[in-house]
């Protein structure tokens, strides 16, 4: 048996993983699977298999991979790998390189791939998905996100595109107008805050404010209006006042996320921040703000559901509920999964019309009904 690490970490265990505790034969960083026949034949060979190198150039714009737990109806597609953004308390620039993007054709040709073979619901994947540029070899032809956005799209109506994630630094409005003109790109947006406070934000190396984030969401809202949003934010990051702590609350009812990833801050060997920043805030604290950053996003979760009831939407199936196999799942376009009965003559893959009768802070319920 051959044991390996793969992925983003991989470079940064190595040493301990190989050479103190020789638990695996092979190590592999996030742009060397394309080595992975040799690495294996090397351990095979009774060597170490390593190969952390970080790429200027691999995208893997040519590789399809098999999607062996998928559902077959809801797919992936990166489309750039790596981030130019150097956020204080994140490691990914160290462990995934800089940023780089896949040629927009062959994102277009997977995406007409995976329609093809039944797919209807494709995300286009990236560390910060507004930043992708692509220029052809010629330089003839540039692509920016919306562009790919738009290509993407109009592969089939049925087929829905969602994005993720977006920088607010770089979402720009021709991305926004993109996204209300077609009907099959989902209204949905994740934004990440991170924090509520610009002195905070400005320690977090974010390169934006609490202004510049409170205009992009009032734009999403004022060319989107049915958009919703979702967001990731930090509790207790490094000298955080209690006031600075509670500019993240405010930010939540603010921008009414429908839902939230939140964590309290934890520090990450290697990155800025634990190199110039003291990680000062007792752990006891950073929980208590963390909660109340989930009980907060929690109301507004169920106060922005409860709005949906009476409200009918376009579903795609996705399969039979995790409750009961009498009825379906299925998310509309503002990424909100709703359960319904099953109606004979509908399967998985399939869109039904839905009206929405009960929520919670996590989901909806609804009737499937006629067409509005």
């Amino acid at each position: 048996m051959l044991i390996g690490v793969l992925g983003c970490m991989a470079e940064r265990l190595k040493a301990k993983l190989l050479e103190q505790e020789k638990l695996v034969d092979i190590v592999v960083g996030p742009d060397a699977y394309r080595d992975l026949p040799n690495l294996i034949a090397k351990a095979d060979d009774g060597e170490k298999g390593i190969n952390v190198l970080l790429s200027r150039e691999e995208t893997y714009a040519d590789i399809s991979p098999l999607r062996l737990d998928s559902n077959g109806i809801v797919g992936f597609i990166s489309i750039m790998r790596g981030c130019d953004n150097m956020c204080s308390f994140c490691v990914v620039p160290f462990t995934r390189g800089r940023e780089r993007s896949r040629d927009a054709y062959s994102i277009v040709s997977e995406a007409s791939d995976l329609y093809n073979r039944g797919f209807r619901d494709v995300t286009l994947l990236g560390q910060n998905v507004d930043s992708y540029k692509w220029t052809s070899p010629d330089e003839t032809e540039h692509v920016n996100f919306a562009q790919l956005l738009e290509r993407v799209a109009l592969i089939h109506p049925d087929l829905r595109v969602r994005f993720s994630t977006s920088h607010p630094k770089d979402i720009t409005d021709e991305v926004l107008h993109t996204m209300a003109k077609y009907e099959n790109i989902c209204k949905y947006i994740h934004l990440p805050v991170q924090s509520g406070n610009s002195r905070i934000l400005d320690l977090m190396n974010r390169t934006y404010d609490r202004e510049w984030y409170m205009e992009r969401v009032a734009s999403i809202y004022r060319i989107i209006p049915d958009c919703a949003i979702s967001s990731d934010m930090i509790a207790g990051f490094c000298t955080e006042t209690e006031d600075e702590h509670q500019d993240t609350i405010s930010m939540i009812k603010y921008a009414r996320y429908s839902m939230s990833y939140m964590f309290f801050y934890s520090e990450r060997p290697g990155t800025l921040a634990a190199k110039k920043l003291v990680d000062d805030i007792p752990e006891e604290i950073k929980k208590r703000r963390l909660q109340e950053i989930v009980d907060t996003q929690m109301k507004m979760s169920l106060e922005v559901n409860l709005l949906d009831i009476g409200k009918t939407f376009k579903v795609l199936i996705e399969g039979d509920s995790r409750r009961s196999d009498q009825e379906f799942k299925g998310r509309n376009s503002q990424n909100k999964m709703i359960n319904f009965p099953k109606k004979d003559g509908l399967q998985a893959g399939e869109y039904t019309w839905v009206k929405v009768t009960d929520a919670t802070s996590g989901s909806l319920r609804g009737e499937i009904v006629d067409k509005p």
